[in-house]
């Protein structure tokens, strides 16, 4: 560092100096996926800011799907991969693949990347502790449901594992699977998860992280071009849910999910910018979009003092 650097990096510290008061102590629910799960210069970038945060003094829980690992290990194996109204179709023999993926390979991956900065992370399973209950999920085809195998719905969670990880100084990394009350094993939405261990720990933030800059206003298909949303009420939300592009409807359900639930907000990030979890968490623009919940709190500081338009391409 030279020493015309000196006061730009102070001036970072500064500016991050009321984040780290508010959030000192504070559980953040951060949904892992996309280009930052697969991408090394991101994956690496996302393990050092989970690392900082607890550093810090926040208590970061990380939530992960596989969805690309998933499919490269069917067509390894010459398993067919079918998906229904969006949803993976997910016969028992797939289920036995989704499952060793996410928790054998995919969960020590993520797991390996934070310790290689310090030994705080523990991996886990939905199943773990019975963490996550599930119930079979239907797709819906033309008004009726259609059975698509082992994919579920989360009914119940029980996050006392996760807490006492917490209260450890542990970081928590859990993949999205879960038990069926009957002992069948459901592959469910990460983001999904995400949201509803956000709402059972009582977390300051839930971030999920994608592959665009946010939700997008006012989208313009032929110039690929339009204004992301720097925050939203869940009112406004749900107005805007049914116009929503398929990826994009299980994020912001999710958020809604997670502000519905008590959650004071909740986020969706673009995960290819490096650092973009510190960079939303500790500077005073922050960045994706921020969902609130209807009769926020006059918090000082819980909402950006500015609104951001940015440019960006549909998911």
């Amino acid at each position: 560092m030279t020493t015309g650097d000196a006061p730009a990096k102070a001036h970072t510290l500064i500016e991050a100096l009321p984040w780290l008061a508010r959030f000192h102590g504070a559980t953040v629910v951060i949904k892992y996926g996309g280009n930052a799960m697969t991408e090394e210069h991101l994956r690496e970038k996302f393990a050092a800011d989970v690392v900082f945060l607890r550093y810090a003094g926040l208590r970061p829980v990380v939530v992960h799907g596989g969805g690309p690992q998933i499919n490269a290990h069917l067509d390894l194996l010459g398993i067919e991969s079918t998906f229904t109204a969006g949803l993976r179709v997910t016969s028992p023999e797939a289920m036995r693949v989704v499952r060793m993926v996410l928790v054998g390979q995919v969960n020590r991956d993520v797991v390996g990347l934070i310790n290689r900065h310090g030994p705080f992370a523990v991996g886990m399973s939905g199943e773990d502790a019975h963490l996550f209950t599930a119930a079979r999920k239907h797709a819906v085809v033309d008004g009726t449901p259609v059975d698509i195998g082992q994919v579920g719905d989360i009914v119940a969670v029980e996050p006392g594992a996760v807490r006492a990880l917490l209260d450890d100084g542990r970081i928590p990394v859990i993949s999205s699977v879960a038990r069926g009350e009957d002992g069948t094993v459901y592959n469910v939405n990460a983001d999904t998860a995400a949201a509803a261990l956000a709402v059972a720990l009582g977390a300051a933030k839930l971030i999920v992280l994608t592959d665009v800059e946010g939700l997008y206003r006012d989208w313009d298909p032929e110039t690929r071009d339009g204004k992301v949303i720097d925050r939203l009420s869940a009112s406004e939300l749900r107005e805007l849910l049914p116009d929503l592009s398929s990826g994009m409807v299980p994020k912001m359900e999710a958020c809604l999910t997670a502000v519905d639930g008590g959650v004071p907000q909740a986020h969706v990030l673009d995960g290819r910018v490096p650092h973009a979890v510190l960079l939303e968490i500790f500077t005073d623009e922050g960045v994706g979009t921020m969902v609130l919940p209807d009769a926020a709190p006059a918090v000082p500081g819980a909402a950006r003092p500015t609104a951001t338009s940015l440019n960006g391409s549909e998911q």
